[in-house]
């Protein structure tokens, strides 16, 4: 599915994109960074055990209309159907998260990342990856540093997949392993039910939230906040209770809490105090 003219045009009016609706490279080269600072990485409904939905008019009702933020496979579906709405050749494909997962090889792939196939060659876009998701599109080539609009990334070969990394003060390192096999929405089905409702899943269990900014990354977990600069040191501070919580989250990530916030706040607070 694509989005409709109306909702593409209340979509750019979110993200504040003012230029040409085209499937061209600058153009593609623009949204990411946008769709990401307007629209924050974060994880209420899964925490609140509320279905998530990745059928597209649910996606424009609750990113676009309510402005709330999604995690990854809401985040992505949303960006899939701006690209096809523009034209864009857009296929689906997965990742093995490894971003703060040293040494844990045995997970699943339960991350979506896009590819788009331009003249200029194949791309791959991600707007849905929390702390470290991608500001630009990259293309898809091995071993060579990509500037983003923060911080260089680049893909590793490693067998027959590739290992996304970032540039951290002087070291690379991994985000996820991508394979380039295509993936059905059905497949995107299982995985968001698995990563929204098994009871031990990160996203059930943690509060998060990201959002870039021009200079810099917030990062949220829990109630240890974040605020990485990227040609600077990184702020770490401990949230002290559920209004600081509520306040960071609306001043720092522009997220809109949901209704019945108030009690998931509360208990990702109790254990600090």
């Amino acid at each position: 599915m694509t989005l409709s003219d109306r909702d593409l045009d209340r979509y750019f009016r979110r993200i504040g994109y003012t230029g040409k609706a085209d499937a061209t490279l600058e153009t593609l080269a623009q949204l990411p960074a946008l769709h990401a600072s307007a629209i924050p990485f974060e994880n209420f409904d899964p925490l609140m055990r509320r279905p998530v939905s990745l059928a597209l008019p649910a996606l424009v009702s609750k990113l676009i209309d309510e402005q709330r933020g999604g995690y990854c496979f809401e985040q992505n579906t949303l960006f899939q159907g701006v690209l096809r709405a523009l034209g864009f050749s857009v296929t689906g494909l997965a990742a093995v998260p490894q971003w703060t997962r040293p040494g844990q090889a045995s997970i699943p792939r339960t991350h979506m990342v896009l590819r788009v196939d331009l003249a200029e060659g194949p791309y791959i876009v991600d707007v849905g990856f929390g702390g470290v998701t991608l500001t630009s599109p990259l293309k898809l080539v091995a071993d060579a540093a990509q500037q983003t609009t923060l911080e260089p990334f680049r893909f590793v070969p490693a067998g027959l997949q590739y290992q996304l990394q970032v540039m951290r003060g002087e070291h690379w390192l991994p985000v996820y392993l991508l394979s380039l096999q295509e993936v059905t929405p059905e497949d995107y089905e299982v995985f968001n039910w698995f990563t929204s409702t098994h009871p031990n899943a990160i996203f059930t269990n943690h509060l998060m939230a990201a959002r870039p900014a021009a200079d810099r990354r917030y990062g949220l977990f829990n109630t240890a906040f974040s605020i990485h600069h990227c040609t600077g040191p990184t702020e770490k501070h401990t949230i002290e209770d559920a209004d600081e919580l509520a306040f960071v989250l609306r001043e720092h990530f522009h997220v809109r809490l949901p209704e019945g916030y108030e009690a998931v706040l509360e208990k990702v607070t109790r254990n600090v105090r």
